[in-house]
């Protein structure tokens, strides 16, 4: 199956450089396809042919068989690593890093705690997903709620509001919500499957658009209920084929943290583990970045001591730092906090603070940001979250579940926030500005936090929850969740292909 969708995906690449292939050259690029990363061959194969001083039509055999064996040699240099009789050399290692951080909160985070900082906070988010709003053809013509109210009865009115209260019936859903000016109740009925289920899936302080008609009195029926959601877009692609590896939820201290497998990682990085194919891959890593719980923290839940390995919160950030000091020196390391980390648990969080974590810091190399925050890498958006909100998602909303948290931050990116219930299991400070409103559309959307890996695609953004590299915990066997630990999602910023590495017992 994974040889059929490769070989798909290089005739793609074929058909979209402007050649063909016949019968003959797809049996050589099938044949070579057992021994060569595919996409790798076959950019080599458009590379050269477009280098030609007559630009073919169709792509040889010849041309495939020569490319495939130019490959094969490379691959077989770098396969002496193990043996010693030759040097491992990344491709990675001669790209120069393109890494430009767009947003992290550590060094605007202002909150005094006060009532005005409580009100401004939700005034800013309120207007700025307003805007997002405005920015849709089925919502751009929206007014607000004393607009909807003025209007006379049977007429149309579409305003954008946020969500107070949600109370279902058998009839329907009241809806209660609010603007800057006026708050209103709307009933969504459930003669309206489709529309019932929107209503059903809204979370509390949700900010969204609604299309109702206005009854008797105040009372107002929806007809539709419009997300700010993503645009259909697509993403922007690197230059060059540079990948990044994923991870979040070390958990290093816990007795139950996988550090043999986490090893294998590192050390399949520095290209000494793993097959010619694997060790393809792990010379186009360029970027690692951990999406928080690094450490496992001390007193983050209760009888958390007995399963503690280390249980002194500086010892475990030395042995973090012991362990990712093993990275090849050419891969940039990006790390954030998550909510074992020693840092404020409330969301937006700053950069782990050096008084914790000095041995990170003096590791050297690695850059530690807030959580969440937005990088470029290569040109590539990528927005970065821990994912203490998932909990409340899947918690909250219809069909969602911790054995898929793909979709559950897919919701996330249709309501074009992080976390938009204020007041449940996701502490969030009233920061005067909303760090968590999802303003610019991301092109790759990375968290961590319910320790299940699981990726897919939406409206031109890939998502990744990256798993973790901790055992299945006492909790987690109560709670009859089950991780998929030791999983290392490996994406290229040029194609956005994801490469899922298990280094429990299939990267040896």
């Amino acid at each position: 199956m994974e040889q059929t969708t490769d070989l798909k995906r290089a005739i793609s690449l074929i058909i979209e450089a402007g050649y063909q292939i016949d019968s003959d050259a797809f049996k050589a690029l099938k044949e070579a396809s057992k021994s060569v990363e595919l996409e790798a061959l076959v950019r080599g194969i458009i590379e050269e042919a477009n280098g030609l001083p007559e630009r073919p039509l169709f792509l040889e055999r010849e041309l495939i068989e020569k490319k495939a064996a130019e490959l094969r040699k490379r691959l077989g240099e770098a396969d002496t690593f193990k043996t010693g009789r030759g040097g491992y050399t990344p491709y990675a290692k001669e790209v120069s890093p393109e890494i430009e951080v767009l947003e992290d909160p550590t060094k605007t985070i202002s909150t005094r705690g006060s009532l005005e900082n409580y009100i401004e906070y939700f005034q800013d988010r309120f207007r700025r997903i307003r805007r997002i709003l405005k920015k849709r053809i089925d919502s751009r013509d929206s007014g607000g709620i004393a607009q909807a109210l003025g209007a006379p009865s049977n007429s149309r009115v579409k305003f954008i509001c946020m969500l107070v209260e949600k109370r279902e019936s058998s009839k329907g859903i009241f809806l209660h919500v609010e603007d800057m000016e006026d708050d209103v109740r709307v009933f969504v009925p459930s003669t309206n499957p489709d529309l019932y289920r929107k209503g059903q899936m809204l979370m509390l302080d949700q900010v969204i658009c609604i299309s109702a008609v206005k009854g008797g009195g105040d009372l107002l029926i929806a007809e539709d209920i419009i997300y700010p959601d993503l645009p259909m877009r697509k993403p922007r692609r690197a230059d060059l084929p540079v990948y990044a590896a994923l991870l979040s939820d070390m958990h290093v201290g816990s007795k139950m943290f996988m550090e043999g497998p986490f090893e294998r990682f590192v050390e399949w990085l520095r290209g000494r583990v793993g097959n010619r194919r694997l060790r393809e891959i792990a010379s186009h890593v360029k970027y690692v970045i951990i999406a928080g719980d690094i450490v496992d923290g001390v007193g983050i839940y209760p009888k958390q001591i007995e399963e503690l390995e280390i249980d002194d919160i500086y010892m475990q950030y030395e042995a973090a730092a012991k362990i990712l000091e093993g990275l090849p020196e050419h891969i940039e390391l990006i790390l954030m906090p998550g909510n074992h980390d020693a840092c404020r648990r409330a969301l937006p969080q700053p950069a782990i603070p050096k008084d914790y974590a000095e041995p990170l810091y003096e590791a050297g190399g690695a850059r530690l940001l807030g959580n969440p925050c937005m990088l470029s890498l290569h040109g590539v958006r990528v927005l970065v979250m821990h994912g203490r909100s998932l909990d409340d998602v899947i918690s909250t909303v219809p069909g969602m579940s911790f054995e898929r948290p793909d979709e559950a931050m897919r919701f996330l990116l249709q309501c074009r926030h992080l976390a938009p219930t204020y007041g449940s299991k996701t502490l969030i400070a009233s920061e005067p500005m909303d760090h968590l409103v999802i303003e610019n559309e991301p092109d790759i959307f990375h968290a961590g936090h319910v320790h299940r890996m699981s990726f897919s695609t939406y409206r031109g953004t890939t998502i990744v929850n990256s798993g973790a590299w901790q055992e299945q915990t006492e909790y987690q066997r109560e709670m009859g969740h089950t991780p998929n630990p030791g999983i290392a999602p490996i994406i290229d910023l040029q194609s956005f292909k994801i490469f899922s590495l298990d280094f429990v017992s299939a990267v040896k």
